[in-house]
């Protein structure tokens, strides 16, 4: 009997983007909302993706039913 397919968990995919090489990236926190008190330096900081730290990769490529 099939094992049951593992269901992706959809707040997880609209956070994470898994690239090419396998790496999975992220939106940095802070950038939503109230950027008018917050400098241009500041604001140019957070526009880049970051990279998921190696400790939770695992767990989040099982959140996206890719493990």
């Amino acid at each position: 009997m099939a094992k049951h397919k593992m269901k992706t968990i959809k707040t997880a995919a609209k956070r994470f983007k898994v690239t090419k090489n396998g790496k999975i990236m992220r939106n940095h926190s802070n950038h939503s909302h109230e950027t008018g008190k917050k400098s241009s330096k500041v604001i140019r900081r957070l526009r880049p993706k970051g990279q998921v730290a190696k400790s939770r990769v695992r767990r989040i490529l099982r959140m996206l039913g890719k493990a």
